[in-house]
Formats: structure tokens, C-alpha cells, sequence
């Protein structure tokens, strides 16, 4: 009865002509409904992506989702594959020096692209779900012969991935206890793609459009869970839309946290070290033992923490309970101040292990956080967030 009746609170706000968003976020943030689509559609607006006024949504959706097609028309093509009237290359030499040339920006991209390519490979590797085949692929890309699958352009003989510079992540330190599959995804025959393929698109996408930030390995971690509760909606009006809607609510949110991500960024007001800095004062704060400890071992936030706020907590739980997370983290009022409680409520809550083990069993526990419900965890970051000891 209570789940049926939180369900008829979010449609007496969804249906309303002008959604009063206020609202929205203090339901959500307690969680949003798994079913009937309401998580992908509440997401949607407080990503901003949809404006509140319904009676603009159909013309949003459709100038969103024109403007997407256009940028997979436009920047997934390969160099010579149209012949000399099409020819996007018709002049230019694979061999040119010229650093503008189309051959030039060609492999300049592969290596972005390698990375990309690598890390949605290994997507959510607990579930299966990135390994199927989506229901609309794109037609022009899987019916081109292979021609036009990005993945077919990873010459990974040529490449080295672990060149990959960090723009402002760190790969290596993002990476100190990765739980990913030991295989790799397998692409698709010709007519079909697996999700992860449009999760690379949305990613190689971003990256060209966005060249001042461009790729930087976590941030398929991001794109995961977006895409997946909108390529699950049940309503298939927006499930077809999936990976151009994806697109801007990854584009959206990547807005708020880019400064995580900016290595140039990292000392600033919004950047990461500022952010854990806030995390310590806090935990010294909240719990001044477990602090002490962390101080005498010498456990700088740095080796569990950064990517905790960096990936929004999404490498640290299943899939499921990351959604719910996020739930929470988007309807935040002070837009990710509350990951903060987050991460400090999940330290309080093993403080008794801390409290009593060595430094490397210490980074060992906060590196691969043991399971547990998530609902604990947010109560009890609630519960600190409204003793506002500062």
C-alpha cells in the first residue's frame, strides 16, 4: 500500500501542465519508483533536460533528438569510405602534415577512441545488460558493412592505451581497485549492436564535441547508469530514444561535475581536492577517532575517496543500488553537497574495522567496500547532514 501510494504522489506531480520541480526533488530524493518509467522520466527533468512545462516536451524531445542525429550523420564517418563526390577527405593525403587536415584529426581521434573503446567494453561486467543488443540500433552504422562501427577503427597493434594521458582524472589513481570482467564485450553482427556500442558512440560523440575536455577513462561510469534506466524504460516511446536522450543528460551533468575531471581545476573551489578536503573536515568533525586513526596511518583521502566523488559512488555498489544512489544525488538540493554525507556516512559505518586494522587492510576495506544496503548508508548520511556541525 505504501509503495502504490508513493507511486500516486510522483503522478499527481509528473502530470501536473507545469511540474513544480521543488517538489519533484523532495520526493525524490527518498527514491524513485523502479517501475513504469518513472526514474527515467524523473531523471530527465532533473537533469534539465526536459523544461518543466509539459506542453513543451514533445517539441523539446523532438529538436534533441534531430540535433543527435545530425552528430552521429556528421562526425561518425570515415575518411575515403564515400568515394570522390562524397568524400570528406577528397585533397587530403593519410599522409599530410597538415594538423587541420581530415587524415590528421582521423587518428587523433583513434586515440581517444582506444580508450573509450576499452572502458565500454568492460561496463557494468556484474550484469549483462551491456552485452545485448538494443533494440533500435542504428541503422546507417550496423548496416554499413562495419564501416562505420567505431570499434572497427581500434587498430589496438598500434595504439598503446596505456599512453593515455590523464586530462584531469588520473587514470592511475582512479584505477587502484577496479572490479571489471577479466574478458572483454563481443561487438555485434552486421543488423545489430550491443548497448555498450551505443554507450561508445555517446561517448566518442561527447568527446569531439567537446575537445577542451574531451575523454577522460571514468566517465563511461558516468554515461552507465543513465543509460541504463533509460534504455530499460518500459515505455517504449522513450526507450526507442534512448541513446540520443542519454546524450544530453550526460552532456548536462557532466556541466556540473567537469570540474572533477580538469586536472587544471583541481585546486579550485569545485575541484576534486577541494572536495575531499571538505570530506576530511567533516569526517574530523562526525568522528574525530576514525579521523585521528586515518591521521596516524597517514590515509590520505586521495586513495579511496577520489573515486568515490569522482564516478558519484557508481564503482562501489551494483548497478541497482547505484541508481538508487543517484536518485538521491540528483534531487540534492545543493547539487553532490550531499555526496559528501555520503562518503562520510559509509567511513562512520566501518569505523569499528578501521578503528582496529593496519594501513593496508584499512585501504583494502575502503577500495572495495563491503556489500550492504544502501538505504542504511543514506540514512545514516542524512542523519549527518542534519547535525550541521558546519
Amino acid at each position: 500500500m505504501a509503495y502504490k501510494a508513493r507511486l500516486k504522489e510522483f503522478d499527481a506531480i509528473l502530470e501536473q501542465d507545469v511540474v513544480k520541480l521543488q517538489q519533484l526533488k523532495k520526493l525524490s530524493f527518498h527514491g524513485i519508483p523502479d517501475d513504469q518509467g518513472k526514474r527515467a522520466l524523473c531523471w530527465r527533468l532533473l537533469l534539465g533536460y526536459l523544461p518543466e512545462n509539459r506542453s513543451k516536451w514533445d517539441s523539446v524531445l523532438k529538436e534533441k533528438r534531430k540535433l543527435y542525429n545530425q552528430f552521429i550523420n556528421e562526425m561518425i564517418v570515415m575518411p575515403g569510405e564515400n568515394g570522390r563526390d562524397g568524400d570528406v577527405t577528397f585533397g587530403d593525403h593519410p599522409l599530410s602534415i597538415n594538423p587541420e587536415g581530415q587524415w590528421s584529426m582521423f587518428f587523433r581521434d583513434n586515440e581517444v577512441l582506444l580508450q573509450i573503446d576499452k572502458d565500454v567494453r568492460r561496463l557494468c561486467p556484474d550484469i549483462s545488460f551491456f552485452q545485448q543488443p538494443t533494440e533500435f540500433p542504428c541503422g546507417e552504422i550496423v548496416n554499413s558493412n562495419d564501416i562505420k562501427r567505431l570499434h572497427t577503427r581500434v587498430q589496438r597493434r598500434v595504439l598503446d592505451c596505456a599512453n593515455v594521458e590523464r586530462r584531469g582524472l588520473g587514470i592511475t589513481k582512479i584505477a587502484l581497485s577496479v572490479k571489471k570482467a577479466s574478458e572483454d564485450y563481443a561487438p555485434m553482427e552486421e543488423g545489430q549492436e550491443a548497448h555498450w556500442e551505443v554507450v561508445e558512440r555517446i561517448l566518442f560523440l561527447y568527446a569531439k564535441l567537446n575537445p577542451g575536455q574531451g575523454y577522460v577513462q571514468g566517465m563511461n561510469e558516468i554515461i552507465g547508469p543513465i543509460y541504463h534506466a533509460f534504455a530499460s524504460d518500459p515505455d517504449v516511446r522513450f526507450r526507442e530514444f534512448a541513446e540520443a536522450d542519454s546524450f544530453f543528460c550526460f552532456t548536462n551533468l557532466m556541466s556540473e561535475i567537469r570540474d572533477f575531471f580538469i586536472k587544471t581545476l583541481d585546486e579550485t573551489d569545485h575541484g576534486i581536492n577541494t572536495i575531499m578536503s571538505t570530506l576530511l573536515l567533516r569526517l574530523k568533525n562526525f568522528d574525530l577517532d576514525v579521523w585521528l586513526k586515518f591521521q596516524q596511518q597517514d590515509l590520505k583521502p586521495q586513495y579511496y575517496s577520489f573515486r568515490w566523488i569522482t564516478l558519484l559512488l557508481s564503482q562501489e555498489f551494483p548497478l541497482p543500488d547505484v541508481l538508487r544512489i543517484w536518485d538521491t544525488l540528483l534531487s540534492d538540493e545543493k547539487r553532490f553537497d550531499f555526496l559528501i554525507y555520503v562518503c562520510c556516512a559509509m567511513i562512520i559505518i566501518l569505523r569499528n574495522q578501521l578503528l582496529d586494522s593496519d594501513f593496508s587492510s584499512n585501504i583494502k576495506l575502503l577500495q572495495n567496500f563491503p556489500p550492504m544496503d544502501v538505504q542504511v548508508i543514506l540514512s545514516k548520511a542524512l542523519e549527518l547532514s542534519q547535525r550541521k556541525i558546519f
